[in-house]
């Protein structure tokens, strides 16, 4: 999506209505990669990298984990070789990753040999367990569960992304490996009621609507990212005029910097929009930063995946965060 500036509902409305995600053209960068060290995880066989585990570094954090997230979710053994619960989980993982045959990944990070990782992630304790699904984390546990609750953990994750019947294609694209635009529903009527609010005018009654969709359904093909594209015309509608001005006459102001990345967004500035996020996060630390981040990554979101802008500012805050 290269978004104008949504001044008008039913050009919005329409924007909506087309809008469809394709994340196949970030599979190129996804390849299984080389073993990574002859020691491997703990408690696997002999540590070598499959199709389904892989043994992750600092220096593959990006494309093992990040960047295939947009293909598959990636579930992170954090593991250490001295840690005996690790010994115990990691085997289960594992061989639940290989019945899985590519419907979600096994990233093992040791956490002595990877501590930016580790801090990055505010790893407590382990052996921890973390997914990741379009760069986010989506889910987490600590400890050595018994098998049939890291059985219910992944479940739940393929389930929830809708990938519970297929492989990683079938995940990127939907359970039956149709593409994104078929699988919308354009005459559910709950979409239906949430664009012809949004069609008047009343942009917190769409933003309800599509709310009250995906407490019902969280895996609806439309309904998240309508609501984020809604929430952005009412954060721009709400800003002052001047948010770009106000913005960069106070550098240090995290909501200004907000506001004013909303407003170049909405414009099509986004490659502006972005720059000012990223410098944002970089001037700041705990709360602020973290707000900053979750703001860019929601961001990323209406831009589209497969937007070349979007993987050069991700790769950006990477290197920020890591």
């Amino acid at each position: 999506m290269k978004p104008g500036r949504p001044a008008a509902n039913p050009a919005l409305s329409a924007a909506l209505s087309a809008r469809a995600v394709d994340l196949s053209a970030l599979k190129a960068g996804a390849q299984s990669p080389a073993e990574q060290a002859p020691g491997g995880a703990a408690g696997s066989d002999g540590g070598a990298a499959t199709a389904h585990v892989v043994d992750v570094t600092e220096a593959t954090f990006q494309s093992e984990v990040l960047d295939r997230s947009f293909q598959v979710p990636v579930v992170l053994d954090l593991w250490a070789d001295w840690c005996g619960p690790c010994k115990q989980l990691s085997p289960i993982l594992e061989r639940l990753a290989a019945e899985g045959g590519g419907s979600w990944i096994l990233a093992k990070i040791d956490v002595d040999a990877n501590p930016a990782i580790a801090q990055a992630l505010r790893v407590q304790g382990i052996p921890a367990v973390k997914a990741v699904f379009q760069g986010q984390l989506i889910g987490e546990f600590t400890g050595a569960l018994p098998e049939s609750q890291v059985r219910q953990f992944v479940s739940a994750l393929v389930e929830a992304i809708g990938g519970a019947e297929g492989g990683g294609d079938a995940v990127a694209r939907g359970g039956d490996g149709a593409e994104p635009a078929e699988l919308s529903e354009p005459e559910d009527p709950r979409v239906v009621a949430a664009e012809d609010a949004l069609a008047r005018g009343d942009l917190d009654g769409a933003i309800r609507r599509y709310r009250e969709i995906l407490a019902a359904d969280p895996a609806h093909p439309r309904a998240a990212e309508a609501l984020r594209e809604v929430e952005l015309l009412r954060r721009v509608q709400a800003a002052p005029a001047d948010a770009v001005a106000r913005a960069d006459a106070a550098p240090d102001d995290v909501d200004a910097q907000l506001a004013a990345a909303d407003a170049e967004l909405a414009e099509g500035r986004v490659e502006e929009a972005f720059a000012r996020v990223l410098e944002t996060i970089r001037r700041t630390s705990g709360p602020e930063r973290d707000r900053a981040r979750s703001r860019l990554v929601e961001l990323f979101a209406i831009v589209g995946d497969t937007d070349p802008r979007v993987a050069d500012a991700r790769r950006q805050l990477t290197s920020l965060l890591f």
